[in-house]
């Protein structure tokens, strides 16, 4: 069985610097196999998707491998002529920078205003936002075709922009052109009537991340929060949908199948966190700033007015398969630390998964309002 944490990883994509997860600059879909890059000093490459796994190699930074698997919390698998294992996946960037990728939009070719507080309009399929004007710096966000931008300036074949959330990034030139937005809010008509996909992470073989002090396992604490959160979207008239009920394992594209299947109104996915760190307190995670930050930021919202005992560390941007693959509003929602003795013992309870369940509806009712 394995152990799986997200660890550091995670800490430091929320609480340090939001540290995106490195990619490519366009994507309608990320597949594999794929190849990529370190993008650290050393990586360490592990027998199992796990920080406790043991070390079986090493790779220098600009060491390229191939990825032949994406784990749900952020691990990937790889393979280095004869060196195969397990990666954080934070610390690799794809190779291809072009980025093209089946559905994805043309490039416009880049003709478009340089001129400060002039607009834009992304015409890819998704369009990463960058820390600095070129594909080496971190992943800060990403959006959607259609999302207006305003031009801040220009540095050679990349723009400095600012979003309607008041982000501010670089992202190539080549993919924005004029013209109007496109408009993904919600459509105010409240919750009642809304298909919500509630998605509990993990489960059957897939424990998630173990708890060091009780061995608890993750899978244990999203399935029985799921029921919660439905048990409330249900009571507030929503219709919901689950991606498991009992202890088995639907692949990260099942799980999205059932989202796009349903036409889901929102998507949301439960988890539980871990960290090498005594780091504590709940995390949304949205990926397209126009399509999924503003359920995060309801949601993360009302969990900071919960009084569960957990503070909220509010949102980040996370480059997770069930929200890069969603083409529905999606967030995923990680309740607490079971790397932290504390956390571990209250998210345990029954009353705190409710508590959480419960705030987590109201983010959604909020949303909807």
């Amino acid at each position: 069985m394995r152990n799986k944490w997200i660890g550091l990883a995670l800490m430091l994509v929320v609480l340090i610097s939001g540290f995106g997860l490195r990619s490519h600059d366009v994507s309608a879909t990320t597949k594999v196999p794929y190849q990529a890059k370190v993008g650290t000093d050393t990586l360490n490459i592990r027998s199992e998707p796990a920080l406790q796994a043991s070390v079986v190699g090493q790779l220098k930074e600009g060491a390229v491998v191939t990825v032949t698997e994406e784990e749900e919390d952020g691990w990937v698998q790889v393979k280095n002529n004869r060196l195969t294992g397990y990666a954080a996946g934070y610390l690799l960037r794809r190779t291809d920078n072009s980025g093209q990728t089946a559905g994805t939009s043309s490039s416009t070719g880049g003709k478009v205003s340089t001129s400060p507080g002039s607009t834009a309009t992304v015409t890819a399929d998704s369009l990463r936002i960058r820390s600095g004007p070129g594909t080496d710096y971190k992943v800060i966000g990403s959006l959607k075709e259609g999302q207006q931008v305003t031009i801040l300036s220009s540095q050679s074949s990349w723009l400095k922009i600012s979003t309607s959330s008041k982000t501010t990034g670089w992202i190539a030139k080549e993919y924005v052109d004029k013209g109007a937005p496109l408009q993904t809010h919600s459509s105010g008509t409240g919750i009642r009537g809304k298909l919500i996909v509630v998605d509990a992470g993990h489960g059957g073989n897939d424990p998630g991340k173990i708890g060091t002090t009780y061995e608890t396992q993750e899978k244990d604490l999203t399935l029985p929060t799921a029921e919660y959160l439905k048990q409330e979207l249900t009571r507030l008239g929503a219709k919901v949908v689950m991606t498991r009920t009992t202890d088995v394992k639907p692949s990260l594209a099942d799980r999205v199948h059932v989202s796009e299947a349903n036409h889901a109104d929102a998507f949301v996915s439960i988890h539980y966190n871990s960290s090498e760190t005594k780091t504590s307190g709940t995390l949304t995670f949205f990926y397209s700033e126009t399509k999924d930050r503003p359920l995060a930021n309801a949601i993360a919202a009302e969990l900071s007015k919960a009084g569960s005992g957990l503070r909220s560390n509010g949102v980040s941007f996370g480059d997770f398969y069930v929200l890069r693959e969603n083409s529905m509003v999606s967030t995923l929602v990680e309740l607490g630390f079971l790397s932290n003795a504390k956390d571990e013992s209250i998210v345990r309870g029954s009353a705190y998964q409710k508590s959480a369940a419960a705030a987590i509806a109201r983010g959604l009712a909020d949303y909807f309002d």
